[in-house]
């Protein structure tokens, strides 16, 4: 960000001086590509108009959004690659006695190391003869991240099982065979049997006759011999057909629209059939505006209300902090501010007893940021205590303040300089002190966004990293908030899912793993998406694109093995910050306004086609910071009331009234 503002400050016209002599710059290479933890080196000459090079250049070279996914040396061009991706490099050529050239731009190509693992779904072991089954692979580097070469595959039997080109699977013979799928220097084996089909009887079971969209109904297949007894350990292959749904190859289901479909499970020449009923799933409820706290004059960020019910804070994309008085929501009020010496508060948050509260501060006139700590002992009127700056003067773009019996009260906060976790203890809230860091593996680029705490786990939005689950005193893996320890890691390829977003506003795009938030057996994690070419509404001064981006669903039963199951993608706006109470989840969707969703029961696939949206509601104001434009930030469930904090228009209270129970028609 520093780099994208530096740029557009040596872009401006500097009086007195005379236009550059650079009229083109070249730089090599010209397709630059580095393997992510690599370094490359590029280098630029400067022409005039007639084609000749121009002496005593200097460059300036500056990464835009790329900083994400790279770092480069400013005044080298050292390029250091981070993250997989397609990033964008802007050369500038400085003469002295002169204006600043026009900017080059270079794509850099970003790509995973070599393959060191492959993936093989769906999980087979046995085989009938004559079955037919398509195999799948992805292939991972060691990093973790995905790549795209292509897969071989061989059998060491191909008379027992051949193999085609594309993974798919006829058993011909009985007998064992190993299938091999080889990408670079990676393999991956599965061990087969197959055995004579004497399969009688093939049936399916489970599921049910009847749901709603969104329901997952599982079902299994029983094949007997001829004697009746079970055959064990074969695969079948589901399909579904007509309808709009998902059908996984261990029988789990999920209808997306109302209608009638057919599950079908074949196993070599056999298949059975089952019939679902599915009518809609009707969660639609009427959003009423409650009230509002309107603000035009600054951009606001982060609302976090007080325990007890009545207060409230508000911070800004500034230099203060709003205190608030909630207690009735048709007529909030502010009762103080705190100013703190900060371009960006971008986090708030009180202490679960109310005595306390802590923000975050980035871009300070003095260059020491950090978070402030304030006292709540009147809530109406906070005052600062302290400040924490010593470790993170480079920034701190979010902040969570969690206390435990064992422990006490800490908060878990993110680096803006070395993309690090800090805790930090604030038991003595007027001398805090770090007493933790914790970060992922040293790679150019390395973002930690945001921190949410539940149950002793501390779940990280890492950005290119994904989501990563920490014990700092859930028990797991003997973690505390001084010794944090690793627990899992979920992270998935951000450039495969928003390609749409490239081709719609080029390379450099923004993305990354934003927020995540654990609710029962799911974590539920937003990416944060822009489009590299500004396009309708934009903040001033921050040049951002068109917002995009999904909630993941990530299932946790397991800790050490998450697995995605489903999404939730709006289309109209981005995933920004969430917040789910007991079977809603509520987001701030940018520039899509705040939306309410469903999420009852096991979650599975497309959460939007299968109608779980419950209530949208337009966060623009004509008398807003941009007029009429909707930037919901986050969206908080408090006091029985859905609460929204719009970046250009300030805070909404609204209410979901109870759904309406549907009336039949009188002829």
């Amino acid at each position: 960000m520093f780099a994208l503002t530096l740029l557009l400050a040596l872009q401006q016209p500097t009086p007195g001086l005379p236009p550059s002599p650079v009229a083109r710059i070249a730089i090599m290479p010209v397709e630059p590509t580095v393997v992510a933890g690599d370094s490359l080196q590029l280098r630029a000459e400067a022409f005039d108009a007639q084609g000749r090079p121009v002496p005593g250049v200097r460059f300036m070279w500056t990464p835009g959004f790329s900083s994400f996914e790279m770092t480069i040396d400013t005044t080298t061009g050292l390029l250091r690659g981070g993250y997989p991706g397609r990033t964008v490099v802007t050369a500038m050529a400085l003469v002295p006695g002169a204006r600043p050239s026009a900017p080059m731009a270079v794509t850099v190509t970003v790509v995973p190391p070599p393959a060191a693992r492959i993936a093989v779904t769906p999980t087979v072991t046995r085989l009938l003869v004559g079955q037919r089954v398509a195999l799948g692979a992805e292939v991972f580097a060691a990093t973790g991240d995905r790549r795209d070469d292509p897969v071989r595959w061989s059998s060491s039997a191909p008379e027992v099982v051949e193999v085609a080109a594309d993974g798919r699977l006829v058993a011909r013979a009985t007998g064992t065979a190993r299938v091999t799928a080889r990408a670079g220097a990676a393999a991956s084996v599965v061990a087969l049997t197959v055995v004579p089909n004497t399969v009688r009887r093939f049936e399916i079971t489970g599921g049910a006759g009847s749901a709603r969209t969104g329901d997952v109904l599982r079902f299994r297949t029983m094949a007997r011999g001829a004697g009746g007894r079970e055959i064990a350990g074969l695969s079948p292959v589901w399909s579904l057909a007509p309808g709009n749904g998902q059908i996984e190859q261990d029988g789990t289901f999920v209808p997306y629209l109302p209608g009638t479909y057919i599950v079908t499970a074949s196993l070599g020449s056999m298949s059975a059939e089952a019939t679902v009923l599915v009518r809609p799933r009707d969660v639609r409820r009427e959003a009423t505006i409650v009230g509002r706290l309107p603000l035009s004059q600054l951009p606001t960020s982060e609302f976090w209300p007080h325990p007890n019910g009545k207060n409230g804070y508000l911070a800004t994309l500034s230099d203060r902090v709003y205190a608030l008085d909630i207690s009735d929501p048709a007529a909030i009020r502010i009762t103080d501010s705190v100013m703190a010496d900060a371009r960006f508060i971008n986090d708030v948050m009180a202490t679960a007893d109310g005595r306390y509260a802590v923000f975050t501060r980035e871009g300070a006139s003095s260059r020491r940021n950090g978070i402030v700590i304030l006292s709540l002992a009147d809530p109406a009127h906070p005052k600062q205590i302290s400040e924490y700056t010593e470790t993170v003067t480079g920034g701190v773009h979010s902040a969570f303040v969690y206390t435990q019996p064992r422990f006490g009260t800490h908060v878990y906060l993110t680096d803006d300089a070395t993309g690090s976790m800090r805790v930090i203890d604030i038991n003595d809230p007027l001398a805090p002190k770090e007493v933790a860091r914790w970060q992922t593996r040293d790679a150019g680029g390395r973002i930690l966004h945001d921190i949410d705490v539940r149950d002793g786990l501390a779940y990280l939005s890492y950005w290119n990293e994904g989501v990563v689950v920490l014990d700092v005193g859930s028990g797991i893996k003997a973690g505390s908030p001084t010794n944090p320890q690793l627990v899992s890691q979920h992270k998935y390829d951000l450039n495969a899912l928003y390609r749409e977003v490239e081709r719609e506003g080029g390379p450099g795009y923004i993305r990354g793993t934003h927020t995540a938030w654990r609710k029962g057996n799911y974590v539920f994690a937003g990416d944060e998406v822009f489009s590299a070419t500004p396009q309708g509404v934009r903040m001033p001064g921050l040049g951002l694109g068109k917002a995009n981006g999904r909630i993941h669903v990530i299932d946790v039963s397991d800790l050490t093995n998450p697995r995605a199951v489903a999404w939730y993608e709006p289309g109209d706006g981005g995933a920004h910050n969430v917040w789910v109470a007991g079977d809603t989840l509520y987001l701030g969707d940018y520039q899509g306004g705040l939306r309410v969703v469903d999420v009852s029961g096991e979650l599975r696939g497309d959460l939007l086609a299968q109608g779980r949206e419950m209530a949208k509601v337009h966060t623009g104001d004509e008398r807003g910071f941009l007029p009429n434009a909707a930037m919901t930030w986050g969206a908080f469930y408090h006091n029985g009331l859905v609460w929204a904090n719009d970046m250009f228009s300030g805070l909404w209270a609204v209410r979901l009234e109870p759904r309406q129970e549907k009336r039949p028609t009188i002829p």
